[in-house]
């Protein structure tokens, strides 16, 4: 049934039901002078790397009408992948411990979308869509100094989805804070001081530095600084997140998607120094450690445990 004006409440419900745990909604206007500014600065200074898939497309990234004609509604959803009590592979960052989050968050999506007769696209970190802003016009959280979105008493543990729909809303939410980059970190610093390698500084990230993009984006050779810096973990990071005082589990676990397999969890330093393609084929067939290919992971593997 194709709804003329969108049921706020019904759509909660819904993302509730299939495991989304936060979900609202803002009217589709065109993005901020402001954040479109800051966002072509940070481009401009380099930040992003080698990452120029990040340049493309600016009409539609600053635009959501040029994304999807006709749309009227963006809806921002947030599905925790906090491992809570479970255990977790060391090597790894906590979003790569299960299923591909594009996979996952897609399918629900659609599931969404098909269940409420829901007209428009949906979205996960494959379109110039700006995440972080919708998620807080749409009052999902706020902008925190590593520059990652946080979500009060829950922190950053989640991955994003968007639902640009034709349909306007019975009801929109308003952003928790002020401005786009206002934050409510106060002095906390404790993200600045838990990076090794300073890639956040005065709310900015410079992608160059950060161990994250190092170890996943990055194909070349890893900066020799960088090496002593990995730890026990050569896909990822997760130190500026998890030393974030809003970080915390709501009690639930992950859903089973994004747990760690028996066969992850039992890997040792010298399996995985000793990992060859098939086994890499087998233990992340359907896994977002896939962006990272084979050479690159045993590049990481070499300079952290070797």
């Amino acid at each position: 049934m194709h709804l003329k004006c969108l049921n706020s409440e019904l759509l909660k419900a819904e993302a509730q039901r299939l495991g989304f745990s936060h979900c609202q909604m803002a009217p589709a206007e065109p993005v901020p002078e402001e954040v479109q500014a800051c966002y072509r600065q940070w481009l401009d200074e380099g930040r992003q790397a080698d990452m120029h898939y990040l340049e493309r497309y600016p009409l539609m990234r600053f635009n959501p009408c040029q994304l999807v004609q006709g749309v009227k509604t963006v809806v921002s959803l947030a599905l925790s992948y906090h491992p809570g009590s479970l255990p977790t592979q060391k090597g790894l960052a906590w979003y790569a411990q299960g299923m591909d989050y594009h996979l996952v968050i897609r399918g629900k999506l659609q599931k969404l979308m098909q269940s409420l007769g829901l007209a428009g696209s949906g979205f996960t970190d494959t379109a110039p869509v700006l995440e972080k802003y919708w998620a807080w016009r749409c009052g999902l959280g706020f902008l925190g100094r590593h520059t990652q979105l946080v979500i009060p008493h829950l922190g950053s543990a989640f991955f994003l989805g968007e639902l640009f729909l034709r349909e306007e809303s019975d009801h929109y939410d308003s952003p928790l804070t002020p401005s786009f980059f206002s934050n409510l970190c106060g002095d906390c610093h404790r993200c600045e001081q838990a990076c090794p390698s300073g890639a956040i500084s005065a709310s900015r990230i410079d992608a160059s530095r950060c161990l994250s993009y190092l170890t996943i984006e990055n194909r070349g050779a890893l900066p020799t600084w960088s090496q002593s810096l990995l730890g026990e973990c050569f896909y990822g990071c997760d130190r500026c997140l998890r030393s974030c005082p809003h970080l915390q589990s709501d009690g639930q676990p992950p859903i089973p998607e994004f747990r760690a397999s028996d066969q992850l969890l039992s890997m040792s330093p010298a399996d995985w120094q000793s990992l060859v393609p098939v086994r890499y084929s087998q233990l992340f067939r359907h896994s977002a450690v896939k962006r990272a290919k084979y050479a690159s992971l045993m590049r990481n593997i070499k300079a952290a445990l070797g």
